[in-house]
């Protein structure tokens, strides 16, 4: 498996990090893609070195993409050419697409989510197009994963892998990363 999480100026570095970090871990490879210079500012000034630039990309190589939110982040991805045809393919080929918080709007635009279930960050449904909004932590219809925000970014990333690998390797992962210990303590 192979996965492409698209980073632009703006990301939220939250989401981003995340999932690549919960991807990794499942020892699926998750390239950083930057839509221009390799360092990458995201929306709370932290600056990221990204694998690879959209110029270095063979797009066709990859099962997934992500989709990280986060603004200006989420409007930049919307308005690269790239990442709407790439959205679209991926769409067309039933591979994987996931976008998390404000990222849906890039959804919308590739005109994807028409009759699907998604959600995203609050208030951001009107810039989906015509979907089913919900508001889960994470959605899944058919080959489209979206989820809410920052802090659903582990439930976002351990979907994505249970989507990939089965859900023996997220539960495994749940375990690791001690999410079930903070939800048992949670529930008290």
């Amino acid at each position: 498996m192979k996965i492409v999480l698209f980073l632009a100026e703006g990301f939220e570095e939250v989401e981003a990090l995340t999932v690549v970090d919960i991807l990794r871990r499942a020892d699926i490879i998750c390239d950083m893609c930057s839509l221009e210079a390799k360092e990458v500012v995201g929306a709370h000034k932290i600056k990221v070195c990204a694998d690879k630039t959209i110029e270095d990309i063979d797009i066709a190589e990859y099962d997934g993409l992500v989709l990280p939110g986060g603004m200006p982040g989420a409007e930049n991805l919307r308005n690269s050419e790239f990442v709407i045809n790439a959205v679209k393919k991926f769409n067309k080929e039933k591979k994987i697409v996931a976008a998390i918080c404000a990222a849906p709007i890039v959804l919308g635009k590739a005109e994807v989510l028409e009759g699907r279930d998604a959600t995203s960050y609050p208030g951001y449904g009107d810039e989906m197009g015509n979907c089913n909004y919900l508001e889960k932590i994470t959605v899944k219809d058919g080959n489209i994963l979206t989820s809410r925000g920052p802090a659903t970014a582990i439930y976002f990333g351990l979907r994505l892998v249970e989507i990939l690998k089965g859900k023996e390797v997220a539960n495994g992962l749940k375990d690791g990363m001690m999410l079930k210990f903070v939800e048992g303590e949670l529930s008290k």
